[in-house]
């Protein structure tokens, strides 16, 4: 089983690429090799192998860098499944995850992060707490972004080294995490892993 985010920038129209690629680009780089674990293609979209385990934390992750360019924002969905046939460019790999991902992508519309796989006991939880989570994600601000992007890359830093690394006091890295729904979001990343540790 594997794991593969279809997404696309929502206003990329607006704003310049210079903007958001490169910080896309290093994002993708953390989970593996462009063009065969990854590739950006038609200029805003993009495409990422991640084991199933790392699916919804790579996509917030990837939400929340984006998230921090004013204006921007990034539709994704995650497909759970098989990989049957392995390609160099992953954009020619297929199986049932790249399926999945591709119908699951065609269905966003008013919600911008949704996962299908072969598990209507994780989809239909999963997606409903995905849309409970978006009332939060899609406000938050650039700042927001920042400090969420930089707690999921450093899970091992408490709350003063945050303050430390992004130069600004505890009392402000508390609020903002708190602001930003950190703790649940973390929470809903744990429940999915849990969930399809058991299932995959």
């Amino acid at each position: 089983m594997i794991g593969i985010i279809t997404g696309d920038i929502i206003n990329s129209k607006k704003s310049s690429p210079k903007i958001w690629l490169s910080a896309l680009k290093t994002i993708l780089n953390r989970y593996g090799n462009q063009p065969k674990q990854w590739d950006i293609f038609r200029g805003d979209s993009f495409q990422l192998e991640v084991s199933p385990m790392q699916a919804l934390e790579a996509s917030i992750l990837i939400k929340a860098t984006i998230k921090q360019f004013k204006n921007t924002d990034v539709r994704i969905a995650i497909g759970i499944g098989e990989k049957t046939y392995n390609s160099e460019k992953i954009t020619e790999s297929n199986g049932s995850a790249f399926v999945n991902s591709g119908e699951c992508f065609e269905t966003l519309k008013k919600t911008t992060l949704a996962i299908k796989s072969p598990f209507e006991t994780l989809d239909t939880p999963i997606n409903i707490m995905l849309d409970l989570a978006q009332l939060t994600i899609n406000h938050w601000t650039s700042a927001s972004s920042i400090l969420v992007k930089t707690a999921l890359e450093h899970p091992e830093l408490n709350q003063k080294q945050l303050a430390n690394l992004l130069e600004q006091t505890q009392g402000n890295i508390s609020q903002g995490l708190r602001r930003a729904g950190f703790d649940e979001v973390i929470k809903l990343i744990h429940y999915y892993s849990n969930k399809i540790e058991t299932l995959c």
